[in-house]
């Protein structure tokens, strides 16, 4: 019987097992769960079956009775959650369950297990497990360390313990909770007494076992072993924060999350009932942006380091910066006096408060206004209760039971009117003035109006009502019609202006060009032209605001009405007297009255028009106008320009606005000069011709044209003339242009490097603009400009060269990795250290390759002097860095080898050659005709050296001999007769030759830099060919191209990565492929063809590479690859990686981890008083496990992928689901953000639904780990989908700036080193106003799948390259269409996020995101 339940325990987890690696993507790192792999999602949410059941399967093998303990224990927790089976999976889990547990009753020898001593065994199993792994012991040694202050120095002992502990804890965990479970039935005087004992006081000292899951920083959960902890500012930022004697009392009843002190937050979170994850939240973003902001300032170095106040003072003015403009706007207090009134625990904790509304807000974050209304009356709350000494509840978020919650007293009414009227769009396709949208209830808050919402919120008020019948209010004044008229209306300046030039210049021409008094008249008819025109704009404002006259602001319809009137009455008028003018121009007694009249009319409104355009474009004068406070001067600026909160200021300077005069002054004077010579002037006589023939037969159009000056064929005549003359100023925009874009890329040194020939060509100023643009003062370690000039230039080049390359490498093996270098062009892409003794730059070998051969050549045609000879190998540098590297490299590789008289021999044969270097005499020394002969000799010996480690001795004989035969061809063939004389008479070389003892022994190589060069030396000796084709892959020549061409632009200087400025990469994801499966991979199309076929036709060499990298040969067959599970894996990632994936996406997005951990490596900071360590030696070996380097980087990056709909597609175990999650296990770093719902079934048999934002990341089992759960009022999905899945991870993000990635993106290594220069843009002068909106290039990777792929590849390569390179400078007026451009997310947090997303109205980021 025993044996059939063991074969039947097998068989269920041999099922399982198999089931969970499919689900996981065969053989990846992933720890094998059994059965907790299977655990249904509903049984996952509410209890810890999962965790339990891998911690019984982590101790199977220890103790199977404890192992079925904890099976029973996740039976019974199952079956009270589930006792009917009916969510999906339980029944199969349970019965799966079940088998395994009647197994583990039964003993081998059919005995059955007394469940009684249950309890006993388990306690005794803890107490030994804990003995065994030391737990205590680590525990106290722990608290020393922490007590004492000195343990920054055992970070890396700690991390390595912390990483063998991490299941020891988790199974600690799951056995304390069975127990707890267990110890309600046991006898209180016995162990159930010891284990409540045990429960207390791992409650109260042992965190490790008890604490919270945390995103970046550890702060429920205080750890030694997380270097973010250890950073000064890091714990500066937390102290900042920290609860103080000033603050009101919390009750005694409050509970404190997680194992630490008391802060500002909780204070919050008791008086407004914030949710504890938006806490937790919010906690982490606080002390992130105030740590950021001190380490700009400058590190703590004080024993208890504090927080400066100019950080504080940073932090606070631009989070609130949107709120302060919002009070000045409608002209109310601050809920404060002043800046200098309050301290800085009271502008962290207003910082506090208003992320905490932002970060609960949901849908409404997309009202920046509605969010300054709620933090200005809950600052005021707050302020009242700061006054008190114990905490109150505050009144605005009090419910009927006496309990505080913003989400249901503030949010959830709000929400609730945004899905009301969201649900009346009828999916965007009803009239935009039959529902609000976002920007309409913000609008609300753009007038004092908005107070008559009072606070608390008043429920009845108008602005919350739902949709009915009645008034509501909010609408904007603003109402989109799907019409043609808008390409008037919305362009009415330009048409305008068009109309009046052409009506002028065909005046003009008509009268042959002369201007005289007669002309000048006609020319003034533009007037009753201007006054029509604007007229019919006015007009169309009226009729296209049809629909929110009930509901827009009365301002705004009064406005219209007076612009209206206005224009009506003023083009009545002005047509009146020109009229009259013109009845004065044929009478010749006239005294030209309504002239004079007509004349004076037209110059005080052009002056009043120049006026206030000068008030409205010069900084100086706008600054007055602003200021005036007139209401006259203020009535006709509103006229002018209706006056919103958004918009206001957007003004250059005076330089910049002349610029962007001039470059339109040079287009309209090209056009104009153009439209006139050669489109009116010769179309003229030919009109005036066709006027006057009379008496013309039509056959169709008589009715047009006869009796009527042919007017049908004039117009016929003009109409192109018309349609070029209203488009071509396009076509002198694009000129313009592309001549202003080419001339600032030649100021900037953009495209200098337009091939791999010149890659290798300028190959050798590479380390020195790397160092300068792309390496912080802390890396390079160079003597200062003052100093320099007292360094020779060698040595300077070497140390650039040192600095270069571990990055170099490092870009060099992630091309490798990538598969799109093979092992050989590695090699000879790779550059040498450089910090070894040798005297001279190494470069790398594809740059040397060959060269040595061609400089045999010329040696053994030289019939010249030395001078001549080397003169000659000089003209190609790199030739001669190869014969200068070989020589030294072959002088102290012999000095290695050999001693005694060897050495003796070695030194005096380089003391001979260089005093006949120094004497110019060379090719007298030596007789060049024999050098192929001691080339080849030494190439028999480099490459016996390089074959092993640790030499045979017929390996090390061998060695010997060929030092030997160098010796015998040095000495009777190279030298010259008279120096082969002195050597063979050298006495003490004779008698050790005699002896036999001459290099009968040689030193094997173990330096690991003599290895080094001795590998080098054998390529650069044996490597024949050219490397000008290296690399050979398309793909890998134009990212070293771009990379070296950058390298020459001006950028901002690097920070250290300590002080530059923290950014998070944000991707939104729906429903796309995340990695291609086997079968996928396989799946043949209509034509016989497979994605995996295709991508090896189109991708031989990378196949081919790809093939090296995981041990195989060019002909194993894809059944091979199958039949082992790490190279099916390999397999799918290397086709995933070459499609529009997520995996591609996120492998991209992770190098900006990468490049920080490895530039963070490179600065050594420490963490000691020093700041830094001091060290001239550049490696990059180590830097990947580096606890500080990854702490540096998680403190300045992250990545938040929002998989919106990944919760669903985990209920479903769906393939997305388990590639998502094998994502996760692969890139610690990254975070994954889902909506989850919650059903539950409420009166009448109604479901319920619950929404909350959740954040997660993998645990030590590879499973998910849930961060961060955050309730919404609703579904989330109120407009646009792609926004709204934003919006609601955006909270997530950290740091100062956001870039947003799209899907199908991706990043490479090199360009990811730039990121802390891009981000430097943010401080750098451009003009009145910080940027807040980076524009990057994007490169489109699928450009060579068709022609047509191609062309729209080179079509957005010359938009965000020339086209935006105009827009940003002169032109000021640089588009932004959203990926891959970074924000300053401070900014759009503050102001609706990063898009909008009401339905159909807007559009996301990916196409539009603003102007800058």
């Amino acid at each position: 019987m025993a044996r059939i339940y063991d074969n039947w325990d097998r068989l269920v987890r041999a099922t399982l097992r198999r089931e969970q690696l499919r689900n996981a993507g065969k053989g990846q790192d992933r720890v094998s769960g059994g059965l907790s792999g299977d655990v249904p999602p509903s049984l996952r949410r509410t209890t810890n079956i999962d965790a339990i059941l891998q911690a019984a399967d982590e101790i199977e093998d220890e103790d199977p009775n404890v192992a079925r303990i904890l099976c029973e224990q996740a039976y019974s927790m199952a079956h009270d959650l589930d006792p009917n089976s009916d969510g999906r999976g339980v029944l199969q889990f349970k019965t799966g369950l079940m088998s395994v547990i009647k197994q583990k009753l039964s003993q081998k020898d059919g005995t059955r297990v007394d469940r009684n001593r249950d309890i006993e065994r388990l306690w005794d199993f803890y107490q030994l497990y804990k003995r065994r792994h030391r737990v205590d012991d680590i525990q106290r040694e722990e608290q020393k360390w922490r007590e004492s202050g000195t343990f920054s120095a055992k970070l890396g002992e700690l991390e390595l313990r912390a990483m063998e502990m991490k299941k020891v804890f988790a199974t600690l965990r799951a056995l304390v909770e069975v127990m707890e479970a267990l110890s309600k039935d046991a006898p209180p005087d016995g162990v159930g007494r010891l284990i409540t004992e045990e429960l207390g006081r791992m409650k109260r000292s042992d965190a490790a076992l008890t604490g919270e899951p945390y995103n970046i920083v550890p702060l429920g959960v205080p750890s030694l072993t997380n270097a973010i902890g250890v950073f000064p500012e890091v714990r500066a930022a937390i102290s900042s924060i920290r609860y103080t004697e000033q603050l009101p009392k919390l009750p005694a009843d409050f509970k404190v999350s997680g194992h630490r002190d008391p802060d500002m937050l909780d204070l919050l979170e008791y008086a407004f009932g914030f949710q504890k994850d938006n806490i937790r939240n919010q906690r982490e973003n606080v002390i992130l942006l105030v740590a950021n902001a001190q380490s700009r300032l400058g590190i703590p170095v004080e024993a208890e380091p504090k927080i400066d106040e100019k950080a504080i003072n940073e932090v606070f003015l631009k989070v609130l910066d949107n709120y302060i403009k919002w009070c000045k706007y409608l002209r109310t207090r601050l809920a404060w006096n002043s800046n200098e009134a309050i301290n800085r625990d009271r502008k962290l904790i207003l910082v506090s408060l208003y992320f905490l509304i932002w970060g609960e807000a949901a849908n409404v974050r997309f009202l920046p206004e509605c969010i300054c209304y709620l933090f200005h009356h809950m600052a005021k709350e707050l302020d009242a209760i700061l006054d008190h000494g114990e905490a109150k509840l505050a009144a605005s978020c009090m419910s009927g039971n006496d309990s505080v919650s913003f989400l249901d007293q503030v949010v959830t009414p709000i929400y609730k009117t945004l899905k009301a009227e969201a649900d009346r769009n009828n999916n965007g396709k009803a009239a935009h003035s039959a529902w609000r949208n976002y920007d309409d209830f913000n609008e609300y808050f753009w007038s004092r109006a908005c107070f008559e919402l009072r606070w608390p919120l008043r429920k009845d008020s108008p602005f919350l009502m739902e949709p009915k019948k009645r008034k509501r209010t909010g609408k904007s004044n603003f109402v989109e019609h799907r019409t043609f008229l808008h390409l008037y209306r919305s362009f009415h300046r330009l048409w305008i202006f068009l109309a009046l030039m052409f009506q002028g210049l065909t005046i003009i021409g008509f009268s042959n060009g002369t201007i005289n008094l007669h002309t000048f008249k006609k020319v003034l008819s533009i007037g009753p032209t201007f006054a029509i025109l604007c007229f019919i704009e006015s007009c169309l404002d009226v009729l296209l605001t049809y629909g929110a006259y009930k509901t827009a602001r009365g301002m705004a319809i009064s406005r219209l009405i007076i612009r209206l009137f206005w224009f009506g009455i003023s083009s009545v008028f002005v047509i009146y007297v020109y009229i009259k003018v013109l009845q004065e121009s044929n009478n010749r007694n006239s005294d030209s009255f309504y002239f004079r009249i007509y004349i004076l009319v037209l110059g005080v409104y052009a002056a009043l028009r120049f006026l206030f355009a000068m008030f409205l474009k010069f900084p100086c004068f706008h600054v007055l106008s602003e200021l005036s406070d007139q209401s006259f001067f203020q009535f006709f600026k509103w006229i002018y320009q209706e006056r919103f909160f958004v918009g206001r200021g957007l003004f250059e300077k005076t330089s910049d606005y002349l610029r962007y005069v001039v470059f339109w002054m040079v287009i309209f004077g090209c056009k104009f000069t153009f439209a006139y010579f050669l489109m009116i002037k010769p179309l003229v006589s030919p009109t005036k011709v066709i006027v006057n023939i009379s008496d013309l037969t039509y056959s169709w159009h008589d009715l047009f044209s006869k009796h009527n000056h042919n007017a049908l064929t004039v117009a016929t005549l003009w109409a192109p003339v018309v349609s070029i003359y209203l488009m071509d100023i396009h076509i002198w925009y694009t000129v313009l242009s592309a001549l202003v874009g080419g001339v600032m890329g030649a100021r900037e040194r953009l495209g200098e490097i337009r091939s791999i020939e010149m890659v290798h060509k300028r190959f050798e100023s590479f380390p020195e603009a790397f160092v300068k643009n792309l390496v912080s003062s802390q890396t390079k370690r160079i003597p200062s400009d003052t100093q320099s000039s007292q360094v020779s230039p060698e040595v300077m080049n070497k140390e650039f060269a040192s600095i270069f390359s571990p990055f170099w490498n490092e870009i060099i093996k992630s091309l490798r990795e990538e598969d799109y270098i093979s092992n050989r062009e590695k090699d000879l892409l790779s550059i040498p250290s450089n910090a070894g003794s040798l005297r001279l730059v190494q470069w790398p070998l594809f740059l040397l390759s060959s060269k040595i051969f061609l400089a045999l050549d010329y040696a053994l045609d030289c019939k010249d002097t030395q001078a001549d000879l080397w003169s000659r190998i000089s003209r190609d540098e790199y030739m001669a860095y190869a014969v200068q590297e070989c020589y030294y490299s072959v002088e102290k590789i012999l000095h290695s080898l050999v001693d005694s008289e060897g050495r003796l021999w070695v030194e005096r044969i380089f003391r001979e050659i260089n005093n006949s270097i120094s004497e110019n005499s060379l090719v007298i020394t030596l007789v060049l005709k024999k050098l192929p002969l001691v080339v080849s000799r030494f190439t028999a010996l480099t490459g016996l050296l390089t074959r092993n480690e640790t030499p045979s001795p017929e390996l090390a004989r061998g060695a010997a001999k060929a030092v030997y035969d160098l010796y015998e061809v040095v000495t009777h063939d190279l030298l010259s007769a008279e120096l082969r004389e002195q050597f063979d008479t050298w006495n003490i070389i004779a008698k050790a030759r005699n002896e036999r003892r001459l290099f009968s022994r040689i030193e094997w190589p173990k330096d690991p830099e003599i290895k080094d060069q001795v590998k080098r030396l054998h390529l650069l000796l044996t490597v024949k060919d050219s490397a000008a084709n290296v690399p050979k892959n398309l793909e890998a020549r134009r990212r070293l191209e771009f990379f070296a061409n950058s390298l020459f632009m001006n950028m901002p200087p690097a920070k250290p990565v300590c002080e530059m400025i923290p950014f998070s990469v944000f991707t939104p994801y729906y429903s796309e492929t995340v990695l291609y499966s086997s079968s996928e991979l396989r799946a043949e199309n209509e034509d016989g063809i497979s994605i995996l076929f295709y991508l090896q036709k189109i991708f031989p060499d990378e196949w081919m590479n790809f093939l090296e990298r995981i041990g195989r040969t060019e002909s194993t067959a894809e059944a091979d690859l199958e039949e082992s599970s790490s190279d099916s894996l390999e397999l799918r990632f290397w086709v995933s990686y070459r499609g529009q994936t997520l995996a591609r996406t996120v492998r991209g997005m992770m190098y900006y981890r990468r490049a920080l951990m490895l530039q963070s490596f490179l600065e050594k900071r420490a963490l000691g008083d020093d700041g830094y360590l001091v060290g001239n030696f550049h490696t990059s070996q180590g830097f990947e496990i580096s606890h500080v380097s990854r702490a540096q980087a998680d403190l300045k990056f992250t990545y938040v992928v929002s998989c919106q709909i990944y919760g669903q597609q985990k209920q479903k175990k769906t393939q997305e689901a388990a590639d998502i999650a094998l994502l996760l296990q692969r890139n610690e770093a990254l975070r994954v953000a889902y909506i989850h719902v919650e059903e539950s079934a409420g009166a009448e048999g109604v479901v319920l639904r619950e929404f909350y934002s959740k954040l997660v990341k993998a645990d030590v089992h590879g499973k998910d780990q849930e961060i961060y759960s955050i309730k919404l009022p609703g579904d989330p999905k109120l407009g646009e989908g792609k926004p709204e899945n934003q919006n609601h991870a955006i909270i997530f993000t950290r740091g100062e700036a956001i870039q947003t990635i799209d899907m199908n993106q991706d990043n490479y290594l090199e360009e990811a080193m730039k990121m802390r220069n891009l981000v430097e843009e943010f401080r750098r002068n451009h003009g009145l106003r910080p940027p807040t909106i980076l524009g990057v290039r994007e490169h489109v990777f699928t450009g060579s799948v068709s022609s047509l792929a191609w062309f729209m590849s080179n079509q957005e390569t010359s938009f965000v390259t020339l086209g935006q390179r105009v827009l940003a400078n002169p032109l000021k007026v640089r588009m932004h269409y959203g990926h891959p451009d970074v924000f300053d997310r401070i900014f759009h947090i503050s102001r609706g996020g990063i898009s909008k997303a009401s339905r159909v109205i807007n559009i996301s980021e990916d196409i539009y995101a603003g102007m800058h």
